[in-house]
């Protein structure tokens, strides 16, 4: 049998969301109380909930429309399923400390200690450690992130995507908005609030699966995120 690892955050009323985005909000739409007619029960019993949510809330991906206007007609309906079910290696960054850019050579250190070699097509995840140290505190939205540089050397690889713990793939109003741009310029992607990946560290190639809501016109997508290795 497979071990799956799952790589993605839970989705609950009240989580973190990046700055401005919508909050979640989860109730119950209808029970089956009601619908069984039941007037005298203490336990509601959910049936259907409604959601409301952002599409970047929790373990998501970004669509190429998402990176800057010109991309608009690149929604996340028409991304080929290619681009999410993919080879997975996992770098070791977790010396980078809060709002702390890591570079190309940061990237190609880990890389050797790793044995590792990016592959056209790889999703290549970024362990900062960020999710088990500041999840739901005052820094949780002053991780580390990718430089610009770092960036346009991943995107030149031919990379699928990559992946971080944090809510935003560049430090936020450092390089964040130049890297979005960077992913539509090169036309590769990223998952952001990844989680488990320290459980990656020292094992080599995975496959890699983060499919997707087939969102209309969408910007981006909610994903079930899992790194799968085979015996």
């Amino acid at each position: 049998m497979p071990e799956i690892i799952d790589l993605s955050q839970e989705i609950f009323p009240g989580m973190p969301v990046y700055p401005g985005l919508p909050e979640v909000e989860i109730t119950v739409h209808v029970s089956h109380e009601q619908w069984d007619g039941i007037t005298d029960s203490d336990v509601i019993t959910p049936a259907v909930n409604r959601l409301e949510m952002g599409e970047h809330t929790g373990t998501h991906v970004d669509a190429i429309n998402h990176m800057a206007r010109q991309y608009r007609g690149q929604s996340i309906d028409t991304m080929p399923l290619t681009m999410f079910y993919t080879e997975g290696i996992c770098l070791d960054l977790s010396y980078k400390g809060l709002r702390e850019l890591i570079e190309v050579t940061d990237l190609e250190r880990a890389l050797s200690a790793a044995g590792l070699k990016i592959k056209r097509g790889d999703t290549v995840l970024l362990y900062t450690d960020h999710y088990r140290r500041a999840f739901g505190t005052s820094d949780w939205h002053r991780g580390p992130g990718v430089s610009v540089e770092a960036a346009r050397w991943l995107g030149r690889q031919g990379i699928a995507a990559f992946g971080v713990e944090t809510a935003s793939p560049g430090v936020i109003d450092v390089s964040n908005k130049e890297v979005h741009r960077i992913c539509g310029e090169l036309g590769f992607t990223h998952y952001e609030n990844m989680v488990n990946l320290h459980q990656l560290i020292g094992r080599g190639r995975f496959r890699f699966i983060g499919l997707p809501l087939k969102i209309r016109g969408g910007t981006g997508s909610p994903v079930r995120a899992v790194a799968v290795f085979e015996e």
